[in-house]
């Protein structure tokens, strides 16, 4: 397994102090290549995508409201609380191309329902990896108390679109929801984790605005916990160094009304980080550093 990278210590000491308590301030929504999805935006029954159609739902015709823990949440420090998490992609959407090209309302824009995600490449799926870390983060998190939801569990063909889970985590009336990814930038020595925060998106049916300054305290815990956690440095392609990028034009942010980032773990692309994502202990440590983030957000 290769080495995690060195944190320069400007920068390891910023995000200590942010993990110790200091205030602060999707298919397809990575930011990396994602594995390309070939056939043209369809609806599930072959014709093309027509502008206001909703989202393609389950065979039996009812969406997914999300796939909640049947066991009881323990006491602890997140009794009382509700985490949505929200594992990337889903292993079946290699399959359904047709189904995940379906255009979707996203608030300021339409866009494709889902993609099939990245991959390392010796071929260990993104959707793999983010179902193995939300199980490990699910049982952290009922731990410490809370109710957790994820929004799918590899227990549908594919999906949920993007719109969708966005809303499973807006009708939970989750205190945080987390979207658990990994990046797939081809460039050359591209590494290191991102957490992915909201705008301030206002048009359409988006309004980031009341869950900016919560989400990006989240992001902000988050980042600081996997440092301590995994040892691995923040993204040196994106965020500037310090592991936190701003974007507006991702559907599961755009359309949440609850608290919501986007954690990219690590750059599946890269060998160094392929190596970390691929081992089961960094992926234990990765599901730490965002329990503890999450943890200390919502004792804040």
């Amino acid at each position: 397994m290769a080495a995690a990278a060195v944190v320069p210590a400007a920068l390891a000491g910023w995000l200590l102090w942010q993990a110790l308590g200091a205030d602060g301030g999707d298919g397809g929504d990575g930011r990396g290549a994602a594995a390309p999805s070939v056939s043209a935006p369809v609806s599930p029954s072959g014709e093309p995508s027509p502008e206001g159609e909703k989202s393609p739902a389950e065979p039996s015709g009812k969406p997914s409201s999300g796939t909640e823990s049947s066991r009881k949440p323990a006491s602890g420090p997140l009794a009382g609380k509700t985490v949505v998490v929200d594992p990337g992609h889903n292993p079946g959407n290699r399959n359904h191309t047709a189904e995940i090209n379906w255009q979707v309302d996203v608030g300021t824009h339409r866009k494709e329902c889902d993609t099939t995600g990245t991959s390392t490449d010796d071929g260990y799926a993104e959707a793999e990896f983010t179902l193995d870390v939300a199980h490990r983060l699910r049982d952290l998190l009922e731990e410490r108390g809370a109710t957790v939801t994820l929004t799918q569990d590899g227990d549908r063909p594919f999906g949920p679109c993007v719109d969708e889970r966005a809303r499973i985590g807006n009708e939970a009336k989750a205190d945080a929801v987390v979207s658990v990814h990994a990046d797939g930038s081809t460039a050359a020595g591209h590494r290191g984790f991102h957490v992915i925060l909201p705008a301030a998106v206002h048009g359409g049916g988006a309004d980031t605005r009341p869950i900016v300054a919560d989400s990006r305290r989240l992001g902000e815990r988050i980042a600081g916990k996997l440092v301590q956690r995994t040892g691995s440095a923040p993204s040196n392609y994106i965020g500037g160094g310090t592991g936190l990028d701003v974007r507006d034009d991702l559907g599961g942010l755009n359309l949440s009304t609850v608290p919501k980032v986007f954690v990219e773990c690590g750059n599946m692309r890269d060998a160094q980080d392929a190596a970390l994502l691929k081992d089961a202990g960094w992926r234990q440590k990765a599901a730490l550093g965002m329990a503890d983030g999450i943890t200390l957000h919502l004792r804040g």
